[in-house]
């Protein structure tokens, strides 16, 4: 029996008896995301979403767990009305299409941003005691950004790496690093952007894709939201809302005041982390798992490294690297157009 032979019996078995209809539920397959999960609404009254999570390849569990730690502190998070963790199905809330991407745009991005932000310092306001949740820490941040030198400089770019690329590459690793583990630690969901987040039917936010989450950095989610991979805003915009955003944060007690200057290098420099790993992430994607529509975001990932390299004297020597080694090649590149 195929996986969606058996997804569809189990939904027909575990489908609550308020959702039941005269008919058999029938699922429609819907698009997926960069994960190995699929997608499928169930046609009942109102719709749910059928999951297939392979448990060899999705943390179900975590998923599940994260989901109720973040609805108790008042995130919307899919209500989930079915799970087996064996097979890695699951039955949810239907968020149904609209994403927060395709509504942005340069009349609406203020009234959106304000929601998303609203919504984030909810997340953040959630307590970490007895979270569960793994710490974002040291090893965790230095590993996500090795992908960069693995996939997307030599196995996308074909660079050959040299031993002083590799030193240059570690140092800014650790200055990188140091900076995120100075700042305030909140819950971090990791892919707080524009794909992740829904305009649901009472105009509240709805969240997803945040089984990752971990304890870390107070700006890793801002910088996700703000430098959102897949859409670019002109950054004195991105600078004033950062900003604004973090006096609210420290209105509600969740961090402590300091300067603008330290809290926008601590936004920066966690983007470069971000970013660094994305390259690695989106090469990886195309290159190991046949996915090429993640080639297309790489422009305007590479802009941000370099936009947020400029500012920081410190980095100089990575970015010169940055030109000379690195955008030669990207340059060459089919999917490459400048941002």
């Amino acid at each position: 029996m195929s996986d969606h032979q058996n997804l569809q019996q189990w939904v027909e078995r575990s489908l609550p008896r308020q959702f039941l209809t005269s008919a058999a539920p029938q699922l429609f397959p819907l698009s997926g995301d960069a994960g190995f999960r699929r997608y499928f609404r169930v046609n009942c009254a109102p719709s749910l979403l059928a999951v297939s999570a392979p448990p060899e390849h999705e943390n179900n569990e975590a998923f599940v767990r994260i989901a109720a730690l973040l609805k108790y502190g008042g995130v919307r998070t899919p209500r989930i009305y079915a799970v087996d963790y064996s097979q890695g199905f699951l039955l949810l809330e239907d968020f149904g299409d609209q994403l927060l991407l395709p509504l942005l745009s340069s009349e609406t991005a203020d009234r959106f941003y304000q929601k998303a932000e609203d919504t984030l310092l909810v997340l953040q306001g959630v307590p970490l005691a007895d979270s569960g949740l793994a710490v974002y820490d040291r090893q965790r941040l230095r590993d996500e950004m090795r992908l960069f030198p693995e996939w997307f400089l030599k196995q996308l770019l074909g660079l050959d790496i040299t031993t002083e690329d590799s030193r240059l590459i570690e140092q800014t690793f650790e200055q990188l690093v140091t900076s995120a583990l100075s700042q305030p630690e909140v819950i971090v969901h990791r892919d707080f952007h524009s794909r992740n987040l829904m305009l649901l039917a009472d105009g509240d936010i709805g969240v997803i894709d945040f089984q990752d989450a971990v304890r870390g950095p107070l700006t890793y989610d801002l910088v996700s939201l703000l430098r959102d991979c897949y859409i670019r805003w002109p950054a004195e915009y991105v600078s004033r809302r950062a900003r604004n955003y973090y006096r609210r944060v420290v209105a509600t007690g969740v961090a402590d005041t300091v300067p603008d200057s330290q809290f926008l290098r601590w936004f920066d420099l966690m983007g470069l982390q971000r970013h660094i790993k994305v390259l690695g992430i989106f090469a990886r994607l195309w290159l190991r798992d046949g996915k090429p529509g993640y080639l297309t975001d790489l422009p305007l990932v590479l802009h941000y490294t370099l936009e947020q390299l400029t500012p920081y004297p410190e980095l100089h020597d990575f970015k010169s690297w940055f030109e000379r080694r690195v955008m030669p090649l990207v340059q060459i590149q089919p999917w490459y157009q400048k941002k």
